[in-house]
């Protein structure tokens, strides 16, 4: 069986498989970096937030949280961009789809996956 290891992904973020089963963590905490992200989501400043955890959380350590979060999110919207262009490209049989799929993406419009 394989050991996950430790991982560091930046200044402030860790997952490590021996604090809260390898969720993502604010190091040094058994602070979520998810429970920040969805205290930002529902409109919290960064002041309160750090607060809520008695100040254990720097205004740089939620900055890496939303810069992660964004990276994530970039990442994923560009794999998905990528399948929906190779699904196209199958389906309709032409070798630069990016054209209509831009035309589709600036209206908001998708074709079926």
């Amino acid at each position: 069986m394989k050991t996950r290891k430790r991982k560091e992904l930046g200044q402030y973020i860790v997952a490590d498989p021996e604090i809260c089963g390898g969720q993502l963590t604010f190091k040094g905490t058994r602070i979520f970096v998810k429970d920040v992200l969805v205290m930002l989501a529902k409109g919290y400043d960064w002041d309160r937030i750090s607060s809520e955890f008695d100040g254990r959380l720097s205004h740089e350590a939620i900055a890496e949280a939303i810069a992660s979060a964004s990276d994530a999110l970039i990442e994923k919207t560009e794999k998905r961009r990528a399948t929906i262009v190779e699904t196209y490209r199958r389906a309709y049989g032409k070798q630069s789809a990016e054209s209509d799929l831009n035309g589709w993406a600036d209206e908001g419009i998708w074709p079926d996956e």
